[in-house]
């Protein structure tokens, strides 16, 4: 994978329809600056919206639509059908890319991602001077729905590859499976050209639904699963507005049309999920291993993924070197909080989930300047410091990507249901995990605990406030 950012060269445009909506629609891409990453424009609105192409701005529902395709909106801006787009773009390893549609619905073309990658090709791919951030996955990641028989895994790797297995127990179907290994070498040739899918039977189903508007024989592959009489065909053309033969075929897809790849659906499935995944909002070093994905798994494996990212970027902001094991060391909780010596009561952040939970750790020795007079000849650890330190780490749990800590300080409002377990002393290693309760804007409730080798030492709620210095 390529270190630099890239965009595109020029201009480039495609026109047709779009799959569900129906929407004549005119996509035009354009080049963007260094860390513009890629946006979809609403041109046909006013003042013109841009939406990012990251999972904070997901369409998130239920409905049949977000299992057909992936949404994205602001406001009342959206646009449909997104992941074909997306795929073409990461499949070219572009970073930042301006994407100006003056409808709901990119064209779907032939049903594949060709088209626009053709496009792309044409407008050329440019580097540029920025380093790519990634997302690097450094420890196996899961996702499961039991119900749907859906499973996600992450594994640590260099590069980017993704294996899919579907199973639609279906004869002209069945199992397939299918890997990408290599973007730069397999993507256009391999995965690119793969058609999207249907059952016959979910055709009816899905026009009633007020979908695929602009579908028709021609933008996807059918895969025929029931018997239909002559009648039905034209009831079904008639829905369709389509004058074309339908035949059902001998092959089990509808009017025996030939597949691009003896596992055309199962790479179409991997090119969506190449799709969905760039809504993490940068590249992927990890493999992705999925079975039986879709749109709704796909997303949700995205936000898993997304949070490992958030927490990665606040991570590279303040440390310099990685430890394994350590979140933040000593050098980067210096640059969070404001605290010094003898007031710094926390050496090392070891778990970190922002905004969710942390772990942190005091190595409490006899240096310690408060043992001189807390107790002379019974050092114990003032049970107000143990609190102390919680919070200390509890300041680290607030911060936020993008927000500079440097004008900000984090004040504790109270303290309640203090109870103290047990005495600490020189020599013990003070283990603090901080889990948020309430958020709400800029104040927070958190509940704390403090272990030693395993055992509570410690427990409170403390509210805090973030304010500007």
């Amino acid at each position: 994978m390529t270190d630099l950012q890239h965009t595109i060269k020029k201009t480039v445009s495609y026109k047709g329809r779009g799959l569900h909506t129906g929407n004549d629609t005119t996509i035009t891409f354009k080049p963007a600056p260094e860390n513009y990453g890629i946006k979809f424009v609403r041109v046909d609105l006013e003042n013109h919206p841009e939406i990012p192409a990251t999972i904070d701005y997901v369409k998130q529902n239920t409905s049949i639509d977000s299992l057909r395709g992936t949404t994205i909106m602001l406001g009342d801006a959206e646009v449909h059908t997104v992941e074909h787009v997306l795929a073409a773009i990461v499949g070219l390893q572009i970073d930042n890319i301006r994407i100006e549609i003056n409808s709901n619905e990119p064209p779907i073309g032939d049903g594949s991602v060709m088209p626009f990658v053709n496009k792309l090709l044409e407008a050329g791919v440019e580097q540029q001077n920025e380093p790519r951030d990634f997302v690097i996955v450094e420890e196996p990641i899961s996702y499961r729905d039991e119900k749907r028989g859906i499973e996600f895994a992450a594994l640590p790797t260099d590069d980017y590859r993704l294996t899919v297995m579907i199973d639609y127990k279906n004869p002209a179907l069945g199992s397939q499976h299918s890997g990408l290994f290599a973007l730069e070498k397999e993507f256009i040739t391999e995965f690119a050209s793969a058609r999207t899918f249907c059952f016959l039977h979910e055709i009816e189903s899905l026009i009633d639904q007020g979908l695929i508007k602009g579908g028709d024989i021609d933008t996807a592959i059918v895969f025929v699963d029931r018997e239909l009489s002559n009648n039905d065909i034209s009831n079904l053309k008639n829905k369709l507005g389509i004058d074309n033969k339908v035949d059902l075929g001998k092959s089990g897809i509808l009017n025996d049309k030939e597949l691009r790849f003896k596992n055309e659906p199962c790479r179409h499935k991997l090119v969506d999920l190449i799709g969905d995944l760039a809504l993490v909002g940068v590249p992927i070093k990890a493999q992705i291993l999925a079975a039986r994905p879709g749109h709704q798994s796909n997303i949700e494996f995205v936000k898993i993924l997304s949070e490992l990212y958030k927490k990665q970027k606040l991570t590279r902001k303040y440390s310099d070197v990685s430890t394994k094991g350590v979140v933040f060391d000593i050098n980067a909780i210096k640059k969070i909080l404001p605290h010094r010596y003898p007031f710094l009561l926390v050496d090392k952040i070891v778990e970190f989930e922002p905004g969710e939970k942390i772990t942190g750790i005091k190595n409490v020795t006899l240096n310690e300047d408060f043992f001189n007079g807390h107790f002379p000849g019974k050092p114990v650890m003032p049970g107000v410091l143990i609190v102390e330190a919680m919070a200390q780490v509890g300041g680290i749990l607030l911060l936020k990507d993008g927000e500079d800590v440097e004008n900000k300080l984090v004040f504790f409002m109270s303290i309640d249901n203090v109870k103290f377990r047990k005495p600490v002393i020189p020599g013990d290693q003070l283990v603090m995990e901080l889990s948020m309760l309430k958020a709400r804007r800029s104040t927070f409730k958190m509940a704390g605990h403090a272990y030693v080798q395993g055992e509570l030492v410690c427990e409170a709620e403390m509210m805090a406030a973030v304010v500007d210095k």
